[in-house]
């Protein structure tokens, strides 16, 4: 079996994300709650902000996330590590980030 570091990790640039597919991304609540605990502390392994889903689902999560330009991913030892793409997101599309994490606030 290859190890997970076999395959790189896709972060599309932020111009070829679409506002649906940001949108997308931000609507689901188990997305929401892993962009909300990262904006909080960056830097994060998986298994920190991992919903309470299945692992193929929790992955599906982190694929959409990433896909949209929220997510950073890297590989750190044994450890995935994850950040927003904060400030390249706000400059795409400016207060959308802001207004979900106020969303995720008051959930």
């Amino acid at each position: 079996m290859a190890s997970r570091t076999s395959t790189p990790l896709d972060h599309p640039a932020l111009e070829d994300v679409s506002f649906s597919a940001a949108l997308e991304a931000l609507r689901d609540p188990h997305r929401l709650a892993m962009v909300a605990a990262l904006a909080r502390e960056p830097g994060q392994p998986c298994g920190a902000i991992m919903p309470p889903v299945s692992k193929p689902a929790a992955s599906r999560h982190f694929k959409i996330l990433r896909a949209a330009g929220l997510l950073q991913q890297w590989d750190c030892g044994t450890q995935r590590l994850n950040a927003l793409r904060r400030e390249e997101f706000d400059a795409r599309f400016p207060g959308l980030l802001g207004l979900a994490l106020a969303e995720a606030a008051q959930s």
